[in-house]
């Protein structure tokens, strides 16, 4: 085989592997515009809250929260008296940060933009968060270079990403079951061995702690009715199945809640495992 063959078929494979990521880039955008997050985003408003304190955040840091949902990181940081803009691709979901924002009076810049393609110069930020967001993006390695890129040197990278072992991540492995997981799994990000190998030769330092998230429903039933109508990915999946498949799925997960739930009353409070991470920017 020729030098310039091999040349043609491995940028062929390069651009089909990029025009797969758009193509996923395109459907999960999709099935975030779906249902409503900001219902599922406004109980986990507590990690928000223990991340800006894992970074220690001081009054008048320029914060960006990246994939920001409705807001959990962003008013965190707001409510330290930070300079923060929130960003997100789906702009029904900054519409309700901002109006959580209003209701509270506080002042945050809210813009539409891409996490594999953040548009602010290089090393903008004292502080660039992201809290169960950025670890859904197709292009993994770019939007982590975003992260380093628009860092200032000595700042600080805060995340919170579900680890694969945990209940979230257990979700996703049974949603995996009956459609085609992603190229590479988001709960990579909720692992060292992946964010050492996206971050660790840009940072001083990387602080992994684990932690829980305790998701208070009133029923497994609850959660399931609450998750099919509202959070995107799991709307998609019930919606892309027939109707036998669906109810499977669904029975896969209600076993899936029964086994974790430590609640006794018949309301469920099922601890999720994530990763709380500071990557301390060179």
């Amino acid at each position: 085989m020729s030098t310039t063959t091999t040349a043609t078929q491995t940028g062929n494979s390069a651009a089909t592997a990029t025009s797969g990521l758009a193509a996923l880039k395109i459907r999960q955008q999709a099935a975030w515009s779906s249902g409503n997050y900001a219902v599922v985003g406004t109980t986990l408003q507590i990690v928000g809250e223990e991340l800006c304190e894992a970074l220690d955040l001081r009054a008048g840091s320029k914060v960006l929260d990246v994939a920001a949902g409705n807001g959990m990181a962003t008013l965190a940081a707001a409510r330290r008296w930070c300079d923060v803009t929130s960003t997100d691709y789906v702009p029904a979901l900054l519409e309700a940060g901002a109006a959580r924002a209003a209701a509270e009076g506080l002042s945050i810049e809210f813009m539409e933009a891409d996490a594999e393609s953040l548009p602010f110069a290089t090393g903008t930020f004292d502080t660039v968060v992201s809290t169960f967001g950025v670890m859904f993006t197709p292009n993994q390695e770019q939007a982590a270079a975003e992260l380093l890129r628009v860092c200032k040197s000595g700042g600080k990278i805060g995340l919170a990403n579900w680890t694969p072992e945990g209940f979230i991540g257990q979700v996703f492995k049974t949603l995996g079951k009956y459609l085609p997981p992603p190229p590479k799994s988001p709960a990579l990000w909720g692992t060292r061995a992946r964010l050492d190998e996206m971050f660790g030769s840009e940072a001083r330092s990387i602080k992994a702690t684990s932690r829980l998230f305790n998701f208070r429903y009133r029923s497994p039933e609850h959660f399931l009715a609450v998750f099919k109508t509202f959070y995107g990915p799991v709307l998609k999946a019930f919606a892309a199945l027939d109707a036998a498949t669906a109810e499977s799925l669904r029975n896969d997960l209600h076993a899936l809640i029964v086994r974790m739930n430590r609640a006794d009353d018949g309301t469920m409070v099922v601890p999720s495992e994530y990763l709380e991470v500071v990557v301390t920017r060179r």
